[in-house]
């Protein structure tokens, strides 16, 4: 399954951007760990990260001539090889990793849904659930509030929605909060907090992973919104303190699963053996297994899926380094079974998750397409 990606943590993944960016402001190793030997970003009082939801470092290279500003900015990596997302290639987990600098087996947000243990039901993480004590998922002191108590001011801007959902509570506090809902109140906000020294502000962008799940990243609709995302980051940079530098990075990137590479789990009996739950998504499959089913379930998901996805169970994963360092805690929440798919296939349950049933452009897996991630530096 050579088209399949490992992760990159430790050296050029996105738990290590924010380790390199303490590195660059001359904080001591101690504070957010060794810093990572694949970026090389310069010394700088005041860094700024901006974080696109779905901007994929080959969809970038792809459609370069739509965006000039993004696609002019220097690789981070120096070799030209930029990052990788880690295991799943999704917004939560990749949200988390960054905010945490911890990979999914240590910080527990392990995918988009992920089984809360001891129950039969899923934590659909950009959702939450009440019943779940983000503080309790996720315990690990998150890398803003390190930031913090080595004196630097850290700051995010981002959607006053987000400010209290159990996800930020998770993954990003510690840092002050600028809520901002739009283009030009997102730049003030950013400006204002990097003229802060020393300073950290991240700011995140979903625009782009919402028009490519609901058109596709072969849409119209996806390039006109690349071509604005690019606009407003060169306003942003120009907004910014000359001594202020700018990192651009992105969660994951997107492929479009098209109806004819789709299975309905809910349409193949055989698909349901075994299970107690189906969580993850389309692309990546946690599968949540009966007592003693685990052989069978693999047994017949590979007889079902033949080549259009890795089936594994969760130590062949583990073995693999999907998912970094696999804590007791954080493992009855990784499936018994994973699913990775290939291509542009996906594994759909129009029982339960029609709604993504409904969506065009999707990611999670551990394709290039999905994997590599932009670091640019201006």
């Amino acid at each position: 399954m050579s088209d399949l990606l490992d992760p990159w943590y430790g050296d050029r993944s996105l738990a290590d951007v924010l380790p390199a960016v303490a590195a660059a402001l001359g904080l001591e190793p101690d504070v957010l760990g060794e810093p990572p030997t694949g970026f090389d970003l310069p010394e700088a009082a005041s860094y700024v990260v901006l974080l696109v939801d779905g901007l994929g470092a080959e969809l970038l290279e792809r459609h370069a001539h739509l965006a000039p500003y993004l696609s002019s900015l220097p690789d981070a990596t120096g070799a030209g090889a930029g990052a990788r997302a880690g295991v799943p290639s999704t917004t939560a987990t990749s949200l988390t990793s960054f905010g945490t600098a911890l990979p999914p087996g240590t910080h527990g947000v392990v995918g988009f849904s992920s089984r809360i243990p001891h129950t039969r039901r899923l934590l659909e993480a950009l959702r939450w659930d009440d019943s779940v004590d983000p503080l309790t998922w996720q315990p690990h002191p998150t890398a803003f509030e390190r930031l913090g108590e080595a004196g630097v001011v850290a700051t995010i801007v981002n959607q006053r929605a987000f400010r209290r959902s159990g996800l930020t509570i998770a993954g990003q506090r510690g840092a002050q909060w600028a809520g901002a809902d739009k283009t030009g109140e997102r730049i003030a906000a950013v400006a204002a907090a990097a003229r802060r020294t020393p300073s950290v502000t991240y700011c995140y962008d979903g625009d782009l992973d919402w028009v490519g799940h609901r058109h596709g990243v072969d849409s119209d609709a996806w390039r006109h919104q690349l071509a604005a995302i690019d606009a407003e980051t060169d306003r942003l940079r120009r907004a910014l303190p000359r001594s202020s530098r700018l990192v651009v990075v992105a969660d994951h990137g997107m492929v479009d699963c098209p109806a004819d590479a789709r299975i309905d789990v809910a349409q193949v009996p055989a698909l349901r053996e075994g299970l107690e739950l189906l969580g993850g998504e389309a692309r990546l499959r946690h599968l949540y297994c009966r007592p003693g089913a685990v052989g069978d379930v693999v047994d017949t998901w590979r007889e079902q899926l033949g080549e259009q996805a890795l089936v594994l169970t969760r130590a062949d994963a583990v073995d693999r380094g999907w998912f970094g360092e696999l804590t007791d805690a954080v493992a009855p929440r990784v499936g018994d079974v994973l699913v990775a798919c290939r291509g542009d296939f996906g594994v759909f349950d129009t029982d339960r998750f029609p709604y993504e049933t409904r969506l065009v452009g999707l990611h999670g897996s551990l394709t290039a397409a999905e994997m590599l991630i932009p670091v640019r530096v201006d």
